[in-house]
């Protein structure tokens, strides 16, 4: 009997995406199922009771919540197919500190940059160019931060990755003469197939963003 696998998640979502590359890295048919956040779905709600939130996996009539436990699950269900974590536990668990870390400190500072303006912005910006410094150096001279392979922190920066240029666009600042590694690595990673797949298009994802910005009106 076939698999049921179906995502929940909402086409921008730089958290919805690493769900649905992760899928395509894995060859996993599923079917997508678009939300509007703003009327969540009764199925959604089901789903996720606690934190409400896009994406959600259902395998089988069971749900997966948070978009990096949801790649972890996929990569140990479909083991048989471009490995996503290392083998090793020791590298595992780096790129799990690597993925914390991700999400810890660029999250906030990638959000202030949509909402704020000014001075908090100017702050917002700094911050988000330090901790992509700091991911360029963890990257080195690697075309991937899973080494020769894209793997689990290249899957989560990749969400990121698709914002790079509306972030820059709307908050007039460069990230590539900053970051010229962890650039290459980006437009590398932007390149697969499973992303190329998984991606709308840039122009629009900007006019997404220029929605936000009115939303918070700054």
């Amino acid at each position: 009997m076939a698999d049921e696998v179906i995502l929940l998640d909402f086409w921008p979502s730089p958290f919805g995406v690493r769900a649905r590359i992760a899928l395509r890295e894995k060859g996993v048919e599923f079917e997508y199922r678009e939300e509007n956040l703003r009327d969540k779905s009764p199925l959604l709600l089901q789903m996720n009771p606690v934190y409400k939130k896009i994406p959600v996996l259902i395998h089988n009539g069971k749900p997966v919540c948070e978009s990096m436990n949801v790649v972890q699950y996929i990569d140990e269900v479909w083991s048989d197919k471009n490995p996503i974590l290392p083998s090793d536990p020791y590298q595992r668990a780096q790129a799990r500190f690597w993925v914390d870390f991700v999400d810890t400190k660029l999250f906030e500072p990638a959000d202030k940059i949509w909402q704020t303006k000014g001075e908090e912005q100017e702050t917002a910006k700094k911050e988000y160019i330090e901790a992509l410094k700091t991911l360029e150096s963890e990257l080195g001279d690697k075309p991937y931060f899973g080494g020769d392979t894209f793997g689990f922190v290249d899957i989560a920066m990749t969400g990121y990755y698709s914002w790079f240029e509306a972030s820059e666009k709307l908050a007039n600042f460069s990230i590539e003469p900053e970051c010229p590694t962890l650039m290459a690595s980006a437009k590398r990673c932007l390149q697969r197939e499973s992303v190329v797949k998984s991606l709308h298009d840039s122009e629009k994802i900007l006019a997404f963003a220029y929605k936000i910005r009115k939303i918070y009106c700054v």
